[in-house]
């Protein structure tokens, strides 16, 4: 008796079609999915040692400091320097009240500081600036120094702000070429700034600061590496006493930082 041989149902045929169809599919999916995230990391990576690299090149410590307080000799050198401190307090002083005034009233028209605002100089010499806030209204208003200028100026080590956490609406300073230890610089700068605070600093990127300088800057990106808990809001050109660039930075509220 013979064997009668059956074919297979033709739905059967189809059925292994199908899954073989999606097998590869999905293979080649998964594939170019693993592809493009090991593309993305290797991208990141890079751009994020491409800025960090871009931050160091553009931000350099003077060398020649063998400790802390031989740097803030050098620098009380020429804070207590008794002929530039007449120059400060004569020459300089309603020139320097004039043009710092005309800042802060820009400052003011575009919301960034207010006759409310509590404020900080920071690095104030004998308080120029401190004097054109309270001239345009901002009343409640003190710089800081390691050599302290009554009223005005308190004695101070801007590495170490002698405040409480966000006690600022609003600091400025033109003086950031002078520290040594940038990072606590900015550190300190966002401990004592009230969250939404704002910060402006005149800095030199196109000419070199003078000799008392502890740091060279060349760009805005080690700023922008710096403020870590705050947004840039503003970079222009501007005429300041030897500084070519002002750059405004608005402390973030705690819901954007988390």
């Amino acid at each position: 008796m013979k064997t009668v041989k059956t074919k297979p149902p033709l739905l059967k045929y189809y059925f292994l079609t199908f899954a073989s169809l999606s097998f590869l599919i999905l293979f080649f999916f998964f594939s170019n999915q693993r592809r493009h995230s090991l593309t993305s990391f290797l991208t990141t990576t890079a751009a994020t040692t491409h800025t960090s690299s871009a931050s160091e090149v553009d931000l350099k410590i003077r060398p020649g400091y063998t400790s802390y307080d031989a740097y803030i000799q050098r620098q009380l050198n020429k804070t207590l320097n008794p002929k530039l401190r007449k120059i400060w307090m004569t020459r300089d002083w309603d020139r320097k009240i004039h043009v710092f005034s005309n800042f802060f009233r820009e400052l003011q028209l575009q919301n960034l500081l207010s006759n409310s605002s509590k404020s900080l100089c920071i690095g104030a010499r004998v308080g120029q600036e401190v004097e054109a806030l309270k001239r345009v209204g901002v009343s409640d208003s003190v710089g800081i120094d390691l050599v302290p200028s009554p009223p005005l100026v308190l004695k101070g080590d801007f590495h170490n702000q002698p405040f409480d956490n966000e006690t600022f609406d609003f600091e400025f300073s033109n003086v950031f070429d002078h520290a040594l230890y940038p990072r606590k610089f900015v550190g300190e700068i966002e401990r004592t700034l009230k969250p939404d605070g704002v910060c402006v600093l005149h800095v030199a990127l196109s000419t070199r600061a003078d000799k008392y300088s502890a740091n060279d800057l060349y760009s805005v990106k080690p700023l922008i590496h710096l403020f870590q808990r705050s947004q840039l809001v503003r970079v222009r050109k501007v005429d300041g006493f030897g500084l070519d660039t002002e750059v405004i930075f608005r402390k973030k509220k705690a819901t954007q930082r988390s």
